[in-house]
């Protein structure tokens, strides 16, 4: 991956924001504050209020996704998304949840896996 250095403090963002304001294309940046790509496309269910993490495309491109949990993201800003883990900590979308080695039930998807198996299967062209 040719990630940039991402020399600059967090406040030049700007200020934060709801996961309903982040926008396609917005910069992700790992813990380091090296940019890996850009946000593709929110993970969750804004009529519920439920957020549970972004796909993001990495750089440069063609790339590949991979995807943030709500639980590995630090901050949502207007002008990037910082994560609380290097970019090695992320699976691919498409990973089934019997290849996870923290799953513990591979027999039923959870809310989380079907919401993020249907955004895969969007960006995916599967559906």
């Amino acid at each position: 991956m040719n990630a940039q250095a991402y020399p600059r403090p967090v406040e030049d963002l700007g200020p934060p924001i709801a996961y309903t304001a982040l926008e396609d294309g917005t910069p992700v940046y790992d813990r380091q504050g090296i940019r890996i790509g850009v946000a593709e496309h929110i993970v969750g269910e804004p009529e519920a209020d439920i957020f549970d993490g972004v796909i993001i495309h990495t750089e440069p491109l063609p790339g590949r996704h991979l995807f943030a949990r709500v639980d590995q993201i630090a901050e949502l800003r207007e002008r990037g998304v910082v994560l609380s883990v290097d970019a090695d900590a992320l699976h691919e979308p498409d990973e089934r949840p019997a290849e996870r080695p923290d799953h513990h039930d591979d027999r039923a998807e959870s809310p989380l896996q079907a919401t993020l198996r249907r955004a895969w299967d969007r960006i995916s062209g599967r559906r």
